[in-house]
């Protein structure tokens, strides 16, 4: 925008890099214009200086890259400090304030592969949903809760996306099915080494590597077994010692916190142990959605009427409610099969039918 017409002066202060320790500040007087344009929103506006300073900044643009290295390097408090060591005072806001000021500049919504998990804002109570640049290596927004709603609003807001990295929670397969239709979901490395390892634990212990043969004896097995379960009597004996010793420092009159402080366990787990009346077993997590057992009635009755094909089941189950993954339901139906195969592959002893004996005379 030029115009000709001289509306007066503006000063500025720029602060700038120091000259041996010592601080540096830039007075410039820059000339104010008036633009007559009857259209024009602006009447007045001042000389910009684009290769020197951003409009309305208080430093110098090499200043602010900087603050920038310095505070990226060290954080807030410690970049404070050494700023000011070499002339160049700068508040820990300040610089705080400016790198989250280019982060968000800089990352905009131009996401393409972003990863999706849910993020505790205290541990056991209160859960949101954190969202990462993979290509960046960088968090690029925390949402307030954990729901199907809100990541979904994000994703439709950021139609760059390309791949969607998430783990094998149903509510986030769902919230990028109609988030992000166009994207790809895979699954995070963490998922992908764990869902390999499970696979070679399961053919290692159940074949070996040359014959084809069980890599335990029957009698390992069986010791196996038997050393589990004494494990587990005992882990049940020690719960039982640890319920027996609370209730005893109760009965002393010490407070949850005097006992926490004397047996070293957290208060909430003290205040579990003294509510109850007998030890707790730890039961496994109550099934969900998410999980093709939660329907294993259904699946059974349609296992027994020869529906076993694993597309048909997938798609009953989803008009059920089923949130899991196809792959999850093949599992299982894998497991079912090789059951019957050895059933099936039992065979029943021979029985020796003589031949009928014959009248001579007819």
């Amino acid at each position: 925008m030029r115009s000709r017409h001289r509306h007066g002066w503006r000063k500025r202060t720029l602060q700038d890099l120091s000259v041996q320790g010592q601080v540096v500040n830039v007075q410039l007087t820059l000339s104010r214009w008036q633009c007559r344009h009857r259209e024009c929103q602006r009447r007045t506006f001042t000389d910009r200086l684009p290769d020197i300073a951003a409009p309305y900044t208080r430093r110098t643009a090499r200043m602010a890259a900087i603050v920038d290295l310095v505070g990226y390097s060290m954080g807030g408090r410690p970049a404070e400090h050494l700023m000011g060591r070499l002339g160049m005072p700068v508040s820990d806001d300040t610089i705080l304030r400016q790198i989250k000021r280019r982060a968000s500049v800089s990352i905009q919504d131009a996401v393409r592969v972003v990863g999706i998990d849910d993020w505790s804002w205290r541990r056991s109570t209160r859960y949101g949903t954190i969202m990462v640049d993979l290509e960046r290596r960088a968090v690029v927004d925390i949402l307030d809760d954990r729901s199907v709603a809100s990541a979904k609003a994000w994703l439709q807001a950021r139609p760059s996306i390309e791949v969607v990295s998430r783990d094998r929670c149903g509510l986030y397969a769902q919230a990028s099915r109609e988030g992000a239709p166009q994207a790809r979901q895979v699954a995070d490395r963490f998922h992908l080494v764990q869902n390999l390892r499970a696979a070679i634990k399961e053919q290692m212990s159940l074949c070996g590597h040359a014959n084809v043969r069980p890599i335990l004896s029957e009698d390992a097995i069986a010791s196996t077994t038997a050393q589990h379960r004494r494990a587990r009597l005992a882990h049940r004996q020690s719960r039982q010692e640890i319920f027996e010793m609370l209730h005893a420092l109760r009965q002393q009159g010490l407070t949850y916190s005097e006992i926490a402080r004397r047996t070293g366990f957290e208060r909430r787990s003290v205040t579990n142990w003294l509510t109850s009346s007998a030890p707790r077993d730890r039961n496994r997590a109550a099934l969900n959605p998410t999980s093709p057992l939660y329907f294993e009635a259904f699946l059974a009755e349609c296992w027994k009427d020869g529906n076993r094909l694993g597309r048909h089941l997938f798609h009953d189950l989803k008009n059920r409610g089923y949130t899991g993954s196809r792959s999850n339901l093949e599992r299982l139906l894998q497991v079912w099969r090789q059951a019957e195969n050895v059933r099936s592959e039992v065979t029943l002893p021979e029985v020796k039918v003589s031949e009928p004996v014959r009248d001579p005379d007819t």
